[in-house]
């Protein structure tokens, strides 16, 4: 018999492994390729003095309050640049509160932040040399000490000292560093003690570091700010209470 295929039937096959060939590359699932808007190569420069850093922190706040976010920084790219070094361009000492999370707030990326959590902005040995970390050893040249509105820890605090009822175990420890803006709320009085203090422990902390021995003379020489700050639950906006560098 012979098995030699006809011209015809040559033909049909050849235009039918075509179409399958063309049909298979269709379905195949092809990698989408964008553009790395938010890589390191298209930061900002990290701002360098206290002016600067903080106007883009109150930038990013705008931004948040308003919903127009840009999530900078905030890729593989970013991640693997400062991987083996960091330069962040500002320091933020806030609440433990679920709400305040300052790079959320701040609008900010990767890299950019040193942040330091403590209940009511509680502040001790450790805490204050991890503030100081940053201007001391990275020459980040801006501090924000920030409170915010209805907070926990102080309300807990306020309600302990006025009713002489110490909190169990380490709490109390945040009821002591918390007592000097407890002493100083009940001097200024005002219709909500608990916020009058949260405002006065933001006062205190931020007057406490910008005069400290080691932060005052990067103060002194314009190379430092320590601005203190107020956060709003409802509307999402910080405040500034003290200290903004001009």
């Amino acid at each position: 018999m012979d098995t030699a295929a006809s011209p015809d039937r040559r033909l049909l096959l050849a235009g039918a492994l075509a179409s399958a060939t063309v049909a298979l590359a269709g379905c195949t699932p092809t990698k989408a390729v964008s553009s790395p808007t938010n890589s390191s190569t298209t930061s900002m420069p990290r701002p360098s003095t206290p002016a600067a850093a903080f106007a883009r922190l109150m930038e990013g706040n705008m931004r948040w309050v308003s919903g127009d976010l840009k999530h900078p920084d905030r890729d593989p790219d970013r991640r693997e640049f400062v991987a083996q070094q960091q330069k962040p361009y500002g320091s933020v000492l806030s609440c433990i509160d679920s709400r305040v999370p300052p790079e959320l707030l701040f609008d900010t990326g990767l890299g950019d932040l040193y942040v330091m959590r403590t209940g009511g902005e509680a502040v001790g040995p450790v805490v204050t040399g991890s503030v100081e970390y940053g201007p001391m050893t990275s020459g980040t040249p801006l501090i924000v000490v920030l409170g915010h509105q209805r907070c926990g820890a102080v309300k807990a605090a306020y309600e302990s000292l006025r009713d002489a009822k110490p909190l169990p175990g380490n709490l109390q420890a945040i009821v002591k560093a918390l007592q000097p803006a407890y002493k100083l709320a009940v001097r200024e009085g005002g219709p909500d003690p608990v916020e009058t203090m949260a405002r006065a422990q933001v006062r205190l902390t931020a007057a406490d570091l910008r005069t400290n021995n080691d932060l005052a003379p990067l103060v002194k020489k314009g190379a430092l700010a320590v601005v203190g700050a107020y956060y709003s639950l409802d509307t999402g906006k910080v405040e500034v209470l003290a200290g903004a560098p001009s």
